[in-house]
C-alpha cells in the first residue's frame, strides 16, 4: 500500500524550468520590439512581477490585471511607451516555447504514473501551462490538469484544493502530497487543504516564513523515498 496514492504537482520551476522559458522569452520580447534587455531589465521585471503575482495569490488582483500591468509598469521605469497588452500577448506567444524540464523531472513522473495518481495543480494561464507540458511530453502521465485560470480560484485558496478534490473519485486527503517550489503558494495551500506538502528547494534558499513543509527536497529523486 502506498504511503500517498494522489500526488498534486506544480509546472513552473518544479516540473518545467520557468526561470530559463521567462529569460528567453524576455530576450526574444524585447528584440522583437527593438528595445535593449539587459540584466537589469530582468531584474526589474522579475520584481514587478513577483509582486504582482504575490498580490494575486492573496486576492488583492486578478489575473488579468497581472497580465495587463507588468509590462506597463517595467517600461515606464525607463521612460519608454509600448502597448503593455500587446507586449503581453507577444511575451505569452514565446513563453509558450519553454519547455525545458527540470532535471529529473520526466523519469520522476514517467515512473511514478505506473502506481500513484498525479494530478497538475499550478496557477497561471491555462494555454501556456497546455502547451508547455504538451510539449514536454509530460502532460499524458497525468490524470488532470488544474489551472487557476480555469478553476476561478488560485492556490494557495482552500477555494481552489476543494475545487480540485471534487474532481476526483474516492479521493482522500490522508494519502495526498503536493510538491512544489513555493512555500506561499503550494505549500501554504497544501496545508490549508489538509495536505501533506513537500517543498522542492533545489537552490537551498532558507526558510524564512512561518510556513514549514512535512518534507524539504533538494533533488527531484529525493521524493522516491517519502513515497515508499
Amino acid at each position: 500500500m502506498e504511503k500517498y496514492q494522489t500526488l498534486f504537482f506544480d509546472v513552473d520551476d518544479t516540473l518545467l524550468n520557468f526561470a530559463a522559458a521567462e529569460r528567453d522569452a524576455l530576450r526574444l520580447l524585447f528584440a522583437n520590439y527593438q528595445l535593449p534587455f539587459t540584466s537589469e531589465h530582468e531584474t526589474h521585471y522579475k520584481t514587478i512581477n513577483q509582486k504582482l503575482w504575490q498580490s494575486y495569490e492573496n486576492g488583492q488582483m486578478s489575473r488579468e490585471q497581472v497580465l495587463n500591468t507588468r509590462f506597463s509598469l517595467l517600461l515606464e521605469t525607463y521612460g519608454q511607451q509600448e502597448d503593455g497588452r500587446m507586449m503581453e500577448t507577444k511575451y505569452r506567444h514565446f513563453l509558450e516555447k519553454g519547455h525545458e524540464l527540470m532535471e529529473g523531472a520526466f523519469e520522476l513522473i514517467s515512473n511514478l504514473h505506473h502506481h500513484h495518481d498525479l494530478y497538475i495543480v499550478t496557477n497561471g494561464v491555462s494555454t501556456t501551462q497546455y502547451k508547455r507540458l504538451r510539449s514536454a511530453k509530460l502532460d499524458h502521465f497525468f490524470k488532470d490538469i488544474f489551472v487557476s485560470e480555469d478553476t476561478g480560484y488560485q492556490k494557495p485558496m482552500k477555494a481552489f484544493f476543494d475545487y480540485v478534490f471534487a474532481r476526483i473519485p474516492h479521493f482522500s486527503d490522508k494519502k495526498g502530497l503536493i510538491i512544489g517550489d513555493s512555500l506561499t503558494a503550494d505549500i501554504k495551500g497544501g496545508q490549508q487543504a489538509g495536505l501533506d506538502t513537500c517543498w522542492f528547494n533545489p537552490s537551498r534558499k532558507h526558510n524564512e516564513t512561518t510556513i514549514h513543509p512535512t518534507y524539504e527536497i533538494h533533488h527531484l529523486e529525493e521524493l522516491y523515498p517519502i513515497l515508499k
